[in-house]
């Protein structure tokens, strides 16, 4: 599915337009184990670029390289360790609940260092948000 591929892009975009939806979330519940929404987030994690790890039942991520200025852009910003590149991380976790599973998304750049642990930068945006609630809906999930 190409909506995975374009949420970093669309971090980067601002909304033109305001829509009638309800409000954007990076949280969703399912009544039952989402697994067509893991499967296709693994399926879309296939890019020379990326790295799909699971861990558990529970935890999925997708690590993509970037691109080349945004990549010096957080090697300078953040001080990174250029021989370790930044990547664009987006980590999908399930948990069980009373009513069925909810998922919560992150997605952050992962900035190593020299020394030390990586540096996680949070991605905000509106824009994301709003995709991320209409893959949701679009997988059977209701955003919270």
């Amino acid at each position: 599915m190409y909506a995975f591929r374009l949420l970093p892009v669309l971090a980067l975009i601002v909304a033109c337009t305001p829509q009638d939806v309800p409000p954007p979330s990076r949280s969703a519940q399912f009544e039952t184990y989402p697994k067509r929404l893991f499967e296709t987030f693994e399926t879309d994690c296939n890019g020379p670029a990326e790295r799909f790890e699971k861990t558990g039942n529970r935890v999925f991520e997708c690590s993509e390289l970037l691109p080349p200025n945004a990549t010096a852009f957080l090697i300078l910003t953040y001080d990174g360790y250029p021989q370790d590149l930044p990547e664009s991380v987006m980590r999908l976790t399930s948990t069980k609940t009373r009513s069925g599973y909810r998922v919560d998304a992150e997605l952050f750049f992962n900035v190593p260092q020299r020394t030390g642990p990586a540096i996680r930068v949070p991605v905000e945006s509106k824009t994301l948000d709003k995709a991320l609630s209409a893959l949701y809906r679009d997988m059977g999930g209701s955003p919270t």
